[in-house]
């Protein structure tokens, strides 16, 4: 029996075990399960790690940067990025990729615009620093907003009409208005939002978070990350299964 999992540390709002589930069941893959394993830091893992016999697993909040450390060899993408979502047991060693930045890439496309060459990357975790790989890839550049802005980052109180309407792509990598705590959005000015503009939400339980809910009644293009989710667990199940 092969096992698979994903660590972090609430998971009641993934998908991903239900995903792997449905893709065993419709692909007919034997003797393989997906589980979710929730720990309370990131110093768990050692533990976890001894206890099941892993072939691959997933990372989610807050532990991709934090699970770095935990491993033998980073991939070049991943070591650029500075954060892990992936863990290949390959040769008795625990590898680390970034599959975000793919899931990202593929599910954005068919949304952008030749308008649209600068983006605002709301939050700078480890899925911030995925999507600005992506997008620098994309020739897209891109500004990161933090609620403690330091270095190459930037405030919340910082977002004017003129950064607004510079910035069409919005992208919301925070976990504000995941379920159950849906009232939650991140704290921009909605006001400045147009018709020109696509935002975006990493989030996709629930499908339309109150930040989508904002963009649809100021007429933007909205998305959500059911697609990137889609996108970067086959990519990771191409890396555990090549």
């Amino acid at each position: 029996m092969k096992q698979f999992g994903l660590i972090g540390k609430t998971l009641g709002h993934s998908f991903s075990k239900s995903y792997f589930e449905n893709k065993f069941r419709k692909e007919n893959i034997p003797y393989v399960s997906y589980k979710n394993f929730p720990l309370r830091s990131i110093q768990e893992f050692s533990t976890l790690i001894k206890k099941h016999s892993f072939s691959g697993i997933n990372v989610t909040i807050p532990y991709k940067i934090e699970i770095i450390p935990f491993l033998d060899e980073l991939s070049e993408e991943a070591e650029i990025i500075g954060a892990v979502n992936t863990i290949e047991f390959k040769n008795n060693k625990l590898i680390g990729h970034n599959t975000d930045y793919i899931g990202f890439q593929i599910a954005i496309k068919p949304f952008l615009k030749n308008t649209m060459q600068k983006a605002l990357i709301l939050g700078t975790g480890g899925a911030s620093k995925a999507i600005v790989y992506a997008l620098k890839k994309l020739g897209v550049e891109c500004i990161c907003i933090s609620r403690n802005p330091i270095k190459n980052y930037r405030g919340y109180d910082e977002l004017n009409e003129k950064v607004m309407q510079n910035h069409l792509l919005i992208i919301n990598t925070t976990p504000l208005g995941t379920s159950p705590i849906i009232h939650e959005c991140p704290n921009i000015p909605y006001e400045f939002i147009t018709t020109n503009h696509l935002l975006v939400d990493l989030i996709y339980n629930p499908e339309e978070t109150l930040y989508l809910k904002k963009a649809k009644e100021k007429g933007a293009d909205f998305v959500n990350g059911k697609s990137m989710l889609i996108h970067q667990a086959e990519e990771a199940w191409k890396i555990w299964n090549p």
